[in-house]
């Protein structure tokens, strides 16, 4: 299916391959479920990674966006199975959608330590790195704006952007009404070259008005660099504030900036956050998360 039609579509696929599977596993990854609890008798889990009910107004118009919002709600109705990636999405779930707690189960992501790993070489002048889906909720005007602040006591500061999106176009303009320097758009980027990335980097910020988790937190802290980002959603689970990085008060870009240009200038904090980044993220492993899925597959409730 498009877009749209997807969702429609997808019920009468899950209908159509029912003798295939003995599980469906629902990634409601974008606010509207997949209700295969609708069309098949099988045990039916959904996976949610953030409840999105703050997020749809700014990436959806209206009227479309209340519908969405509406069918996200509707996740209790529909699931009695749920693994949730955070503490704050177990909550948001609680609160925000009224799921029953005994529903839920927490399993966090992992990270695969073979490719995300220390390297001792970074960039030679000062690098902000901004890692993501450039989109409207990601809050990226606020990172350029502390970014213009610290080039003013900092002027060999970089900021590096990598990832696209719908927003993208609205961000290179703003960038460039801001008149700041040394910005510089990657692209998607995949692999080693995204590994290389956050290795080299000496700073990751995160703006996000919410995230479920935080993988490009948990990435970079593998590759032995630190974070900054705002405490909201989950990423205070995901930065330790003081002993991974720090974490900055929502939309308050002068203290991010402040942050910010503390890690860059100052070597020794910079490497004693780097250090518990990377120690805290031996706590995150696929294998450790693929044992803790299993366990709720085969007790699912039908």
């Amino acid at each position: 299916g498009s877009k749209y039609s997807i969702h429609l579509a997808a019920p009468f696929f899950v209908r159509k391959k029912a003798e295939e599977y003995d599980i469906v596993v629902d990634d409601i990854a974008h606010a509207v479920p997949w209700y295969s609890s609708l069309v098949t008798e099988k045990p039916v889990v959904g996976i949610v990674h953030h409840v999105h009910q703050a997020v749809i107004p700014l990436e959806v118009a209206f009227p479309l966006s209340t519908a969405v919002k509406a069918a996200e709600k509707t996740i209790k109705h529909f699931y009695k199975n749920i693994i949730a990636v955070s503490k704050a999405t177990v909550e948001d779930l609680k609160n925000l959608l009224e799921v029953p707690e005994d529903r839920i189960s927490l399993i966090y992501y992992g990270v695969d330590h073979e490719l995300y790993c220390p390297s001792s070489e970074k960039f030679d002048e000062p690098t902000i790195l901004w890692l993501g889906r450039i989109k409207r909720y990601k809050n990226l005007d606020h990172l350029l704006i502390a970014f213009s602040l610290i080039k003013k006591k900092l002027p060999n500061a970089r900021l590096m952007i990598a990832g696209s999106g719908n927003y993208a176009k609205n961000i290179k303009e703003f960038t460039w009404n801001l008149g700041v320097e040394d910005v510089f758009f990657c692209g998607a980027m995949y692999g080693e070259s995204k590994v290389n990335l956050l290795r080299r980097s000496w700073v990751l910020a995160m703006t996000s008005v919410i995230e479920g988790w935080g993988m490009s937190v948990l990435e970079a802290a593998a590759c032995g660099t630190t974070s900054v980002g705002y405490n909201a959603g989950a990423l205070p689970e995901a930065i330790i504030d003081g002993k991974t990085g720090f974490l900055v008060k929502y939309g308050c870009t002068d203290e991010l900036a402040d942050r910010l240009y503390a890690i860059l200038v100052d070597a020794e904090l910079r490497k004693q956050l780097s250090e518990g980044a990377l120690d805290y993220a031996y706590n995150f492993d696929w294998n450790k998360t693929t044992e803790e899925t299993l366990k709720v597959l085969n007790n699912l409730q039908v």
